[in-house]
């Protein structure tokens, strides 16, 4: 070996000179201020743009009809919540105030210490729920008021239905005419759509009396309002029962469409399977929300009801939630 060699190899183990990383963990970051000032400078445009999207969900019935929805039962669960967070309170208070009473003798007289009375944020509480719950009352009669031009929307289903069952007899009468292959229209679909206008008529007939009985524009009693209502829910009950099965039915039949179905019309792949996600997406929304009214409708189809207060407000609030969404995403710019 070389004199070279010896003096690189013995070289090569020194230190490098290069400075020797620190095993301290590096210094966390400063945080940063929270913008406040950019916040309330961007108020003005940012609440601009809110109520121009609301604006723009109001300007259709069906859109009215998704807010009040939405407005009338999150504003009833909000104090179906209120009431059973301030109840606690209000019950330990009502037991001390019984037993005080019950120990003192039988001609003393009582008086109320502020001690003994709710505190002052149960009582803020249980206003505001009192506030909420009649806001939900407001509401709900104003979608009842809405709803009365419902059977003129009812009159066109029909008419559609007649127009759609007399156009599939004439092209099945010329179709066996000329010895050509019947393409006749599902009839179960068709069954569907006529048992639930008829549940839908009846609902809303039923709904429309009872309703401008208890203004006095019509003359039932009360008791006939009360069974009016009870029958309207019933057929409402129906309504969604019938759905429910539609919906089922239609995702069997979408379930055995051939590969040639799902391709017509030269669509791509992208495009079957956009349509595909698209179409489920909407098919378990529906479900979702007509799974919240079914126990819903049974609920106001009994006379002592079926569920609590805290049920119904957050039962009605799913579809209310769904549609709103969907709505708020459709209006968008």
């Amino acid at each position: 070996m070389s004199a070279t060699e010896v003096v690189a190899s013995s070289t090569s183990d020194l230190p490098s000179g290069d400075p020797v990383p620190s095993s301290l963990p590096a210094p966390a970051p400063k945080p940063r201020p929270f913008p406040l000032g950019a916040l309330l400078a961007a108020a003005p445009s940012n609440a601009d743009a809110f109520l121009a999207h609301l604006q723009r969900c109001l300007q259709t019935p069906s859109g009215i009809d998704t807010a009040l929805l939405f407005a009338c039962y999150t504003s009833r669960l909000a104090a179906s919540a209120l009431e059973a967070a301030t109840r606690p309170a209000v019950a330990r208070r009502a037991r001390r105030l019984l037993a005080l009473a019950a120990a003192l003798p039988p001609n003393a007289a009582l008086v109320f210490s502020a001690k003994l009375l709710p505190p002052s944020g149960a009582a803020l509480a249980l206003l505001l729920a009192r506030r909420l719950r009649a806001l939900s009352a407001l509401l709900s009669d104003a979608r009842t008021f809405l709803r009365l031009w419902g059977l003129l929307n009812m009159y066109f289903w029909a008419r559609r239905l007649v127009v759609r069952w007399r156009e599939t007899k004439s092209q099945g009468e010329g179709e066996k005419g000329s010895g050509g292959s019947s393409a006749k229209e599902d009839r179960v679909e068709t069954a569907i759509s006529w048992v639930q206008m008829a549940t839908c008529v009846v609902f809303q007939s039923l709904e429309n009396v009872a309703y401008l009985s208890s203004k006095d524009v019509l003359g039932w009693s009360a008791a006939a309002q009360h069974r009016a209502g009870l029958w309207s829910a019933r057929f409402w009950a129906a309504f969604v029962g019938v759905e429910l099965g539609r919906l089922a039915y239609e995702a069997r039949k979408r379930g055995r469409r051939t590969r040639a179905e799902r391709f017509a019309g030269g669509k791509t792949a992208a495009e079957v399977q956009k349509d595909e996600a698209d179409w489920s997406d909407a098919w378990r929304k529906s479900v979702l929300r007509n799974l919240a009214w079914a126990p819903l409708t049974l609920h106001w189809s009994s006379e002592a009801g079926l569920l609590g207060e805290m049920a119904v407000g957050a039962l009605a609030s799913v579809p209310g939630v769904i549609q709103m969404r969907d709505l708020w995403r459709r209006t968008a710019e």
